[in-house]
């Protein structure tokens, strides 16, 4: 294992985190002063990390490891990519704990050193979940902090890594197959950083014209960043308390359904459309079943509204008799949110019918398309493991058909179908682990019955954030204890790298030379 090479490649990694924090610092100096709210937190936190990033660098540059200057191998890449995002929580967690210590207010959440890193871990896996009980205690520039590292998050902080550091030659390749969301993107060459600039090329434009269209909707420009930042990386940040139900308007709603749904599809599709490839997007099957997916899934929670009869419960907390139109926006746009694990809210869908609940529970698994920023098993997985069941229903009655399975045009080899029936297990047995676990580990806790433990477990697995009873839409996680919420924080990685990715490195085989 070429330990010096992942050292430096951290290094570097924690560098350029580093210069974006004190990029955040510059603006927020202008806007509030240099001893606004929050602003020398930010100092600090990028002196400190810059320390941190060169002397990784450093020490991984110095001498030659037993491969030389080495190459990156598939051990090697699997190793950066899980440690980036533990290193990369530390140095995000850094303006929160620095502010929140330098407060000294005892009482608030960011005081805590637990606290800091679990927001900052739900920031950089795009989860959503917060600790935060009245998020309008926390300053703007640290707001606005905890909205980037969503950013960054959503399309992926080794992806970032690999485009804009090429030192990492071949290795590159290795890096974004492993840390890219879901089966191999469609569209992703071997020219791997070319791509990856493009990719980031098309979010950040996505970025842009959202902020655009929610300033034009009456957002101010802070909110519509902000906002912006962690729709596109379906991440759920907020600056107020109520979500975005705190706006109250119906077109900042469909903006926010809009791009949330491009934010779930694949970004691979967007790369093929920039070459002048725009059929492929319609054409694709899993986009088509993620769509049907979104539409069924609304109509059925539309229906068991609108069935039930019940007041709407607000974000805000304001109950009303909802219109029709009322109830189709929000019944889309929950749907939506979770499907795409963004995480929004404009509605407590905890007090809606078991029919509507249920059917966002099945969603939250499902996830966002392969290649997306979204996560979830991904559609494609879902759709591939459901024909292989109606393939082997088949062959019950009819054993001597050998019939090629395909996805569109697309034939499966037997290695993929292993590999989906093997992942899809793997959620299902870590979502059952999980929430098993947090029933035991929150034992003498009463607040946490079957219901939020198990929510819990697939929100943090599926980097949902919002589940159900006491981590619902106007809850928090605050109240869990320590070690629930370091265990939460390791569900959420696992989940965010795709299972195997993270507990490879729990087999003892993967750390002995070959």
């Amino acid at each position: 294992m070429n330990y010096r090479l992942i050292i430096k490649q951290l290094g570097m990694l924690v560098l350029v985190l580093s210069a974006i924090v004190l990029g955040i610092w510059v603006w927020s100096s202008i806007a509030l002063g240099f001893g606004g709210d929050g602003v020398p937190s930010l100092l600090y936190a990028a002196g400190t990390s810059t320390l941190i990033g060169i002397a990784l660098y450093l020490f991984g540059n110095f001498g030659k490891s037993e491969h030389g200057t080495g190459s990156m191998g598939r051990r090697e890449a699997l190793l950066l990519v899980s440690s980036s995002w533990l290193v990369g929580a530390i140095v995000a967690a850094l303006p929160f704990l620095f502010w929140g210590r330098m407060s000294e207010n005892e009482q608030h959440p960011f005081y805590s050193i637990i606290d800091c890193f679990f927001e900052a871990m739900s920031g950089l896996t795009t989860t959503g979940a917060t600790i935060l009980t009245d998020i309008s205690t926390v300053p703007d520039p640290l707001l606005f902090w905890r909205a980037m590292i969503q950013w960054l998050g959503g399309i992926g902080i080794v992806v970032l890594f690999v485009a804009v550091l090429p030192s990492l030659g071949v290795g590159g390749k290795k890096l974004f197959k492993v840390e890219a969301p879901g089966p191999e993107p469609e569209g992703v060459r071997p020219h791997i950083r070319e791509t990856a600039r493009i990719l980031w090329l098309i979010y950040v434009c996505l970025t842009g014209i959202e902020i655009v269209a929610y300033k034009i909707a009456g957002m101010e420009w802070f909110d519509a960043s902000c906002h912006a930042l962690t729709t596109l990386a379906t991440g759920g940040f907020s600056t107020h308390n109520a979500s975005t139900g705190a706006f109250n308007s119906r077109s900042i709603d469909i903006i926010t359904i809009i791009f949330m749904v491009l934010a779930g599809a694949n970004f691979g599709l967007y790369y093929a459309a920039v070459k002048g490839k725009l059929k492929v997007i319609w054409k694709d099957p899993e986009f088509r079943f993620y769509i049907f997916l979104l539409t069924a899934g609304s109509v059925v929670v539309i229906f068991s509204l609108l069935g039930s009869g019940q007041p709407v419960v607000s974000t805000t907390g304001a109950t009303e008799q909802a219109t029709i139109g009322e109830v189709v926006t929000q019944g889309v746009f929950t749907v939506v949110s979770q499907q795409t694990t963004t995480g929004f809210a404009t509605a407590d869908f905890n007090t809606w019918p078991f029919v509507a609940k249920g059917v966002i529970l099945m969603l939250m698994f499902v996830g966002g398309c392969a290649g997306s920023t979204g996560g979830g098993i991904k559609v494609i997985r879902i759709w591939v493991a459901f024909k292989v069941m109606l393939s082997e229903l088949e062959r019950a009655f009819r054993p001597s058909v050998v019939r090629p399975l395909k996805v569109g045009k697309t034939a499966i080899d037997p290695e993929l179908k292993l590999a989906t029936i093997a992942y899809v297990l793997g959620v299902i047995v870590l979502f059952t682990i999980g929430s098993g676990t947090i029933m035991m580990l929150e034992s003498g806790n009463p607040e946490c019955d079957l219901a939020t433990a198990a929510t819990a477990s697939v929100a943090t697995i599926c980097t949902v954030g919002p589940g159900l009873a006491k981590v619902g839409a106007i809850e928090n996680y605050a109240w869990f204890t320590d070690i629930s919420k370091l265990f939460l924080c390791v569900l959420m990685a696992i989940g965010r790298l795709e299972i195997f990715a993270v507990l490879v490195l729990f087999v003892p085989r993967f750390w002995r030379s070959t």
